[in-house]
């Protein structure tokens, strides 16, 4: 099949070269049949194809059937609306692939789509996930709103086993039934799952310290945290949490159910800055994790920019690692284990190139990954060797692949990048140390924990600009640990708490004003009114107490002589 799809590939690449049109004259007559000079094409070709000129006869009617029958499916779209979609259903674990054409209307939905393929596969409904245009087909949208147009080629997932065709008793029917209702909750939940604690993450609250909430950190080859704007970093959580879910499903060879993962992580990727994206190889990675999905589930042809995806990935490492990986050695004083990407890319672009008819591109890219593989391939007695050492498999494999083979410099390479991963360990603790020491001091002096968090956040770790910041800014933190706050009018003032303060020498009604806004820390109180020349600031005052009715009443009562002199 492969085979046949390359030569078919080859020959369209020659007719287009020399411009032949197989659905036009002299190639096709009027009645739509195959012209005389089709066995001439058959003839030059042949040559060219090492076939005989039946074969390549018959490779050239089909290609012109094909030809006629979309140029019949665009007059139809153009006269009545009815578009016509190359449909292919994924074939994975033991399954064929196979392919329809079907005729529909772009303003159904994705659900009434979904439902007229599984009626034309004779597959279940709710089992099936669409991918057109390189994105999930949302079921409550229109094609059209979703860009899907006539031609356009759509690929089936099948994320659970189909019930067997041939027909059993009903008790065997039924417990497939139910088994194969629990895989299908069960996919849809692990998707779920994922997706919401990746928001949830993505979510964090902005208060909370991560230099003392622990949390997901983005590093970069040696292990070190990358400082990104909380924007950027909201984007690439999510597209390195997808991604890294699509990751473990592609080990446990689910293809079907990676992809829709991948492909999330690719838009929320896009997301990000240029310049991030330029800086890191997860983009490139990911590129490489598309196309491989595509691939083992046999449905390249549906992806229309696998060769653009690959390039983009050579060029993302390249940026990423230098020209001849200059600045991967000098980061992490080798570049063995990366190799193994620029085998997966070879071996892709290979494949890709062979889809495409282009024989010379697909050997020279093909012989690259088979000579890159020979330089990669680690032996069984070197890692035993590493073994006895106390190292473990994979710092054993990533070791020799780094070091050329060489025990002895594997063995330290391993050991050297054990001490700098320790060394940044002991430097993350360190600082998440002296990060809650400065909490507790911030605490000691009065102010709540959430507070202390938010003054050490804003200064960057510096105690005494976040004493500045808590000072200059009471009203910002005066709410409680449970992200409540406080009700100060309802707090009663002791009197013993107003007599320290008077003290001190500030003026009674500040003071008293001032330990009902701190909620009785004298403290607090007395460090905001020095900070504030023992007044409290506008914005922290308490509103005034309404007055009474029987104040009003009073106060409207006027003496006859006050009335006198008004009169007069």
């Amino acid at each position: 099949m492969a085979q046949k799809e390359f030569l078919t590939a080859k020959l369209k690449n020659f007719l287009r070269e020399d411009k032949i049109q197989l659905w036009k004259p002299p190639y096709t007559n009027e009645n739509k049949k195959a012209g005389v000079e089709l066995k001439g094409l058959a003839q030059k070709f042949s040559t060219k194809l090492k076939l005989s000129e039946v074969e390549v006869e018959s490779l050239l009617e089909e290609i012109r059937c094909k030809a006629i029958e979309r140029g019949t499916g665009n007059d139809a779209f153009k006269r009545t609306g009815i578009a016509t979609l190359d449909v292919s259903v994924a074939g994975n674990r033991g399954k064929a692939k196979r392919k329809k054409s079907l005729e529909t209307k772009l303003i159904i939905t994705g659900k009434e789509l979904r439902s007229q393929i599984a009626e034309a596969f004779g597959l279940q409904e709710n089992c099936l996930k669409i991918i057109a245009n390189k994105k999930v087909l949302e079921l409550g949208k229109t094609l059209e709103e979703q860009g899907i147009t006539h031609n356009v080629k759509v690929m089936v997932l099948e994320l659970m086993l189909s019930q067997e065709e041939t027909k059993r008793k009903v008790q065997e029917e039924e417990k497939q039934k139910e088994q194969e209702a629990l895989k299908e909750k069960e996919i849809k939940d692990r998707l779920k799952r994922t997706k919401k604690g990746l928001e949830i993450l993505a979510e964090r609250e902005d208060h909370l310290d991560p230099d003392t909430t622990p949390y997901l950190d983005i590093a970069n080859q040696t292990g070190r945290t990358i400082k990104i704007p909380p924007r950027a970093k909201k984007a690439l959580v999510l597209a390195m949490g997808y991604h890294e879910k699509g990751r473990a499903l592609m080990k446990k060879q689910e293809y079907e159910v990676a992809l829709p993962f991948l492909l999330d992580a690719d838009k929320h990727f896009c997301e990000c800055e240029t310049e991030l994206l330029n800086t890191v190889d997860n983009y490139a990675v990911l590129q490489l994790d598309i196309v491989w999905c595509y691939f083992r589930l046999e449905q390249l042809e549906c992806l229309d920019d696998a060769e653009k995806k690959l390039t983009t990935a050579q060029k993302c490492f390249k940026r990423c690692y230098g020209e001849n990986h200059e600045r991967l050695f000098s980061i992490k004083g080798s570049h063995g284990s990366e190799k193994v990407l620029f085998l997966r890319l070879y071996l892709l672009q290979g494949i890709g190139y062979f889809h495409n008819g282009k024989e010379k591109d697909a050997a020279e890219y093909l012989q690259k990954a088979s000579d890159l593989f020979q330089e990669l391939f680690i032996d069984p007695e070197k890692v035993n060797d590493l073994l006895l050492l106390g190292f473990s498999p994979q710092e054993a494999r990533l070791g020799l692949r780094a070091s050329y083979g060489d025990v002895a410099h594997a063995a330290n390479l391993i050991s050297n990048r054990r001490e700098m991963k320790a060394q940044i360990r002991t430097e993350e603790r360190t600082k998440r140390r002296q990060r809650q020491e400065d909490i507790n001091t911030l605490k000691n002096m009065g102010y709540s924990e959430r507070a202390a968090q938010k003054a050490l956040h804003q200064a960057s770790g510096n105690l005494d600009n976040a004493f500045q910041i808590l000072l200059s800014n009471p009203e910002l933190f005066l709410e409680n640990d449970n992200n409540n706050p406080v009700t100060l009018n309802q707090f009663q003032v002791p009197k013993e708490s107003i007599d320290q303060l008077v003290y001190m020498g500030f003026e009674r009604e500040p003071a008293e004003e001032a330990l009902k806004v701190f909620q009785g820390n004298i403290q607090l109180a007395a460090q905001t009114l020095a900070h504030n020349g023992g007044v409290l600031p506008t914005k922290l005052q308490l509103p005034s107490e309404a007055t009474t009715p029987s104040e009003e009443s009073t106060s409207s009562k006027e003496s006859p002589t006050e009335s006198a002199e008004q009169l007069s």
